[in-house]
């Protein structure tokens, strides 16, 4: 049984597929044509690019896409590719392959897949964490992908920083219409505007990380407050959901200096005594995405079309 997956990224598209034992028989991308029909024609191409390295057909095809999907109208919310909101993407996307979509948020593959079979295989309770141009999260227990009945489980992005400092109330304007949203402090791009609010220069959080490691004052002082925040952040999940393991995902979490140190600074705010949970990049890397957005069907799905269309 094959299984198919596109990740919908802001500058590339990928589709793979996997056999059962979750091994990649086909992998292929091309870049994000930046529009809504462009977008629709893409995706077809990438898949019939994906089937024809696979030697199989695809009878259903998971998405995982930015933003988030209304349980309620179908509509895309909240995308970085913004020419995907409003859109009935995953009815659109059918009609042009002819065969049904699954769709879900980005992070929620990521949990899904480091669930199945990377960081949190085996556990029951699976958070991931995206740390990259933003900040989203998924939630898995039993394997299970939680998304609730408005499709938002896991945003902790858009929560406020807790315990603010008197310099962090109110904090900066979020797109989302909100102040002082975690993604505005705890992303990649966070960690860049943290610098620049404290020193004036206007670096890419890769360099911020550099100059941290060759320590240097100033880059350390905003990792300092990046961990902070960080470890702010992870201890009111853990107060709410209580995972086995935090997975993170996204260009911050090849960042190691973060498992070692992030612990201590989670357990003293968290209300359990002892706190333990295991921290851990993703497996996966970022082949997570498309690899969790194949599993939004399950084999026993996959198998039940076959046997249906054979």
């Amino acid at each position: 049984m094959i299984r198919f997956g596109i990740d919908f990224g802001g500058t590339k598209i990928e589709a793979a597929a996997l056999n059962a034992a979750g091994e990649f028989v086909a992998r292929v991308r091309k870049p994000n044509p930046g529009g809504y029909e462009a977008a629709l024609e893409v995706v077809a191409g990438l898949v019939a690019d994906a089937e024809a390295m696979a030697g199989a057909t695809c009878t259903r095809l998971g998405v995982g896409l930015p933003g988030s999907i209304s349980p309620r109208s179908g509509l895309i919310r909240g995308a970085n590719s913004v020419y995907l909101n409003g859109q009935r993407f995953g009815e659109d996307l059918e009609k042009r392959l002819v065969r049904p979509v699954r769709l879900a948020n980005d992070a929620n593959c990521l949990a899904l897949s480091e669930a199945a079979d990377g960081a949190g295989a085996g556990e029951r309770v699976v958070f991931a964490a995206i740390l990259g141009t933003g900040c989203g999260g998924g939630l898995t227990i039993d394997g299970k992908l939680i998304e609730g009945p408005n499709g938002i489980a896991g945003e902790w992005g858009h929560m406020p920083l807790p315990w603010p400092t008197a310099e962090e109330r109110d904090g900066p304007q979020c797109w989302c219409g909100q102040r002082g949203c975690l993604e505005m402090w705890i992303s990649g791009t966070g960690l860049r505007h943290d610098f620049r609010r404290a020193t004036g220069q206007d670096l890419p959080g890769e360099e911020i990380i550099t100059r941290f490691r060759a320590g240097e004052a100033e880059a350390t002082a905003a990792f300092e407050r990046y961990l902070d925040r960080l470890g702010r952040a992870v201890a009111v999940l853990c107060n709410i959901v209580d995972p086995d393991v935090i997975v993170l995902g996204g260009g911050l979490s090849n960042v190691s200096e973060i498992y070692a140190r992030l612990p201590a600074l989670i357990a003293p705010r968290v209300f359990a005594d002892p706190w333990r949970a295991r921290i851990a990049p993703a497996v996966w890397g970022d082949a997570s995405g498309v690899r969790g957005a194949a599993r939004l069907w399950s084999l026993d799905e996959v198998r039940a079309l076959a046997a249906v269309t054979a």
